[in-house]
């Protein structure tokens, strides 16, 4: 009997790639290069502030200076360590705002700004380029045409140093320009790297479904070579079996054609391939949803890792199938309470718990021919590495935890928010 193998060519291992840029990498360049332009910025405004520190309320004064410097600060730090980078940014917009608005009730002497711009002017650029980062576009396009011509109103007023409606119109004019090219700048960024994460994911996904389709084709030739060198055997002897010998050697022949089939239930080729422990969650939730009536779905703290393609199938698989026991014979829905938990295992692995209110049933007591527990959930777990817990009881419901938190591999690109699938109920 003749079997066929696939020759594998190993390809040399050369010098990693590096990861592509992401939008995640990308905002963080632009918020900490806005953040050094505030900080430089600022620091060129102190000459002219104290030159005008006399001519408004000191009041006002040391609440504009301490608020804006404290907020530009603020932005510094937070792009440095990563966290709260748009509330932070969106804050120096803020308060400059409201520093710019409240500029001419607080003027007390406007002849000193009369030759030269407020030292408010200085850090308008810097306004106008942390709203690109911390508002949306919308909002940052208002505030980048509102708030310089704000300025420039004011500026040719005479509480502004009634400066020449040209001249103030110039100056307004040149920090819409700056400001609208640091936000085209910003926004063109923001889509080519969101572009690349979306090809990127898009090729993930084609590589993944690729993956899949290779393990079919190989557990089918697992399978097919089976059959034609264990079953077919067994078949053929079991027809020419006359004598006791011959029937003896059929049955066994039949139980190790057994033994073979039930092996390779258990075990799937493994590539190395990887999927998203959110992916996997995602595609659960999603079964759930489809079930008759649906089960309703609660997912906790998914975290940003991947797990072996071996073991998400088996996981999914056992979950489907746990579900579809609770549906058959825990009871009719309009008495029994059903649900679906997913949890993350410290950032690492993933916990499913199906559960009703149903009928119940005693473990032990499940006869050995019903495969559909231990083979399809608790078997099927314990191959690809993870673990099943059912408590049940006659009368008092179903649990059943499938618990998945082997050796984590530390997934592709890093997504935005809108990627995650949520935290809470979903039903």
């Amino acid at each position: 009997m003749a079997t066929s193998t696939a020759e594998v060519r190993a390809v040399p291992q050369g010098k990693q790639p590096r990861n592509p840029i992401s939008r995640k990498q990308v905002e963080a360049v632009i918020s900490r290069s806005v953040a050094v332009f505030g900080i430089v910025f600022g620091a060129q405004t102190v000459p002219a502030l104290l030159g005008q520190i006399d001519q408004a309320n000191p009041v006002w004064a040391f609440l504009a200076v301490t608020t804006l410097f404290a907020s530009l600060i603020v932005a510094f730090v937070a792009s440095i360590v990563r966290r709260f980078v748009r509330l932070a940014h969106g804050l120096v917009s803020i308060v400059y705002l409201l520093a710019l608005i409240s500029w001419p009730f607080a003027v007390t002497d406007p002849s000193g700004v009369q030759n030269t711009n407020h030292w408010l002017y200085f850090l308008l650029t810097v306004a106008t380029a942390t709203a690109a980062i911390g508002f949306s576009t919308r909002v940052a396009t208002l505030y980048l045409f509102a708030v310089p011509t704000f300025y420039g109103l004011v500026r040719a007023a005479p509480v502004g140093g009634d400066a020449p409606p040209l001249q103030a119109g110039l100056d307004a004019v040149y920090a819409i320009i700056l400001g609208g090219a640091v936000m085209i700048i910003v926004t063109m960024l923001r889509q080519a790297a969101a572009s690349v994460d979306n090809a990127q994911a898009t090729a993930l996904d084609r590589y993944g479904h690729a993956v899949r389709q290779h393990a079919t084709e190989v557990e089918r030739v697992q399978v097919d070579a089976i059959v034609h060198d264990s079953v077919l055997t067994t078949l053929l002897t079991a027809a020419r079996a006359y004598t006791p010998e011959a029937m003896a050697l059929a049955a066994t022949n039949a139980g190790n054609a057994i033994d073979h089939l039930h092996d390779a239930a258990l075990v799937s080729p493994d590539d190395g391939s990887t999927v998203r422990l959110r992916d996997v969650a995602r595609r659960i939730a999603d079964a759930a949803g489809a079930m008759s009536p649906p089960i309703p779905v609660r997912i906790r703290e998914i975290g940003a890792r991947a797990m072996p393609v071996q073991a998400a199938e088996a996981v999914y698989s056992a979950s489907v199938q746990a579900m579809v026991n609770s549906l058959q014979h825990a009871g009719p829905s309009a008495t029994v309470t059903r649900w679906l938990t997913l949890t993350g295992v410290e950032g690492a692995g993933i916990k499913v718990e199906v559960g009703d209110t149903g009928r119940g049933f005693v473990l032990a007591a499940v006869p050995t021919e019903r495969l559909g527990v231990r083979v399809s959930i608790i078997e099927r777990v314990a191959g690809a590495g993870g673990s099943v817990d059912i408590v049940s009881a006659p009368g008092e419901g179903t649990v059943v935890t499938i618990l998945w938190a082997g050796d984590p591999v530390q997934s592709g690109p890093a997504y935005d928010e809108a990627d995650a699938i949520g935290e809470g109920a979903l039903s």
